[in-house]
Parts: structure tokens; sequence; C-alpha cells
């Protein structure tokens, strides 16, 4: 395991065990009693478009599980596979799956390491926002999307929009509350580090083992797709913040998160 990888997941360990005690505890009331929560508007549309009646489900950087079982609940899929490099996070995901009766299970593992076990096994792969960052090599995961998808799946990606990469949050050095728009990183490549920790799970600052992300550009993306045999066959942008950290030019005309839809040839 690469040694980027191996910090990324020290440091996510460490965010969830020390979550708020909201974080999560939401999940079975909410699936249990709605339909497709943890979707946006935009992408819930779109995941009713998608037949998943019957279908196995794969979702790659998974997180805490609460999109694949909110998605097989509530889209009567047969069966969803979560996959997350943060062991308790997969643990707390497998317990959410048996309180609420669902058929999903989640794996410990660095997508990269996924192995022929899940070969051609899903007719729906699904990727949300912030998982494509964590990776250096955007070619090098859709391959082992693709691996795992049958001929003909589909692939949806609900994702902050590259765009955003030039743009200083509130909190960085060159972030000016009064230029929000202002471009002042590449697009094209750059390397974040960073020891801040993660506030939307924690609800606190606090000083943590080192995150590594990657941002990527549009081409870094659909080039991946491609080149591994995933036609994309939908895209879809949005001016709405999905991330958090743009709040001050939410709706506003800037492009801030985005929506991509492929199939398997």
């Amino acid at each position: 395991m690469e040694k980027y990888i191996e910090g990324n997941k020290a440091a996510w360990e460490e965010a969830f065990d020390n979550r708020d005690a909201s974080w999560g505890a939401d999940i079975t009331e909410r699936i249990q009693n709605e339909d497709y929560p943890f979707f946006n508007e935009e992408t819930k549309a779109v995941l009713k478009q998608i037949r998943t009646e019957g279908a196995v489900i794969g979702q790659f950087c998974c997180n805490n599980g609460r999109e694949l079982l909110s998605l097989v609940k509530s889209g009567k899929a047969k069966q969803g596979i979560g996959f997350d490099i943060a062991e308790n996070q997969v643990a707390f995901a497998n317990e959410k799956a048996k309180e609420l009766g669902l058929p999903c299970e989640f794996e410990a593992v660095n997508v990269y390491d996924i192995d022929g076990r899940h070969r051609e096994q899903f007719d729906l792969v699904l990727i949300t926002i912030g998982a494509l960052c964590w990776f250096d090599d955007l070619d090098r995961f859709f391959a082992v999307i693709a691996k795992c998808m049958k001929p003909g799946a589909e692939i949806l990606i609900n994702e902050q929009h590259p765009c955003t990469n030039m743009l200083a949050q509130e909190g960085d050095e060159p972030f000016d509350p009064a230029h929000r728009t202002e471009c002042v990183y590449s697009y094209f490549e750059h390397e974040w580090t960073g020891n801040g920790g993660m506030y939307y799970m924690t609800k606190k600052s606090y000083r943590s083992k080192t995150f590594t992300d990657y941002t990527h550009p549009m081409s870094e993306i659909i080039s991946g797709m491609c080149s591994n045999g995933i036609v994309v066959t939908g895209l879809q942008e949005f001016n709405r913040d999905i991330c958090g950290a743009f709040g001050g030019i939410d709706r506003q005309g800037f492009p801030l998160s985005m929506i991509i839809r492929g199939k398997k040839e």
C-alpha cells in the first residue's frame, strides 16, 4: 500500500473514532422512513431513471455506508457491496446493514487492491462526493472499477466540480471573502496535505494525522473512464454546493458540482 494511502487510512480512522455523536445517528430512522435519503435531489432524480430493482450495486469509498444502504432499500436492489479504507467505518456500516436487515456488506480495502473476487459483479457502480480526490491515478482507479462492472453495467458519479479545484476555501491562506470566485490554484495539478481534521464528521477542530488528496481536471476523469472501456453517456453540471465548502457562492452561477453517467462497453 502506498505511503500516502496508509496515512489517509490512519487519518480517516482517527476522525471516525472522534466523530460527533450526531454523525450517523439518523441513518436507521431515515432509511426506514424516507425515499432515497442522503442523496441530493439531482442525484435522486437520476437514480430513479436507472433500473436498480434486483441489481447488484457497488459503492467505492462508501464512508459509513449510508448512501449504499439508502439506495439498496429504496431501489429494491438484490445486493449492495461497499468498499472503504477505514476499518472502523466499515465495521459501523456492517452493523447498520444488520440492524436494518438489508442485503449489504462492506469491506475494508484500498480500491487499488480490490481483487478478482468482484470481477464483473456489479450492475451499477456508485461514486459520491469526496471519493476521487483520494487517488493519485484515476486511470488506475477506473481500471479497477471497470473490472468490477458487468458488460453493460452503469456508473453514476456525483462529485464536486473540478473547477472548484482553483478556489480557496475558508481557512486557506489565499482565501478572500470579497473574491470567492477568484482562481488562485492550478486547475491541472495540485497535491494537498493537511492536518486540519474532518470537521464535518467530528464537529470540532483538532490537529489530525496527515490527509493527502489530489485535484483532478475533468479531462483526467473522462479519460480515466474512457480508457478503461466506460463510455460517458451523460454529464450534468450544477451551481449547487454539495461539499459544504463553498456556501458563499452556492447557486450563484459558478460550477460547483456535477453528475457523470457512463456504461461499460
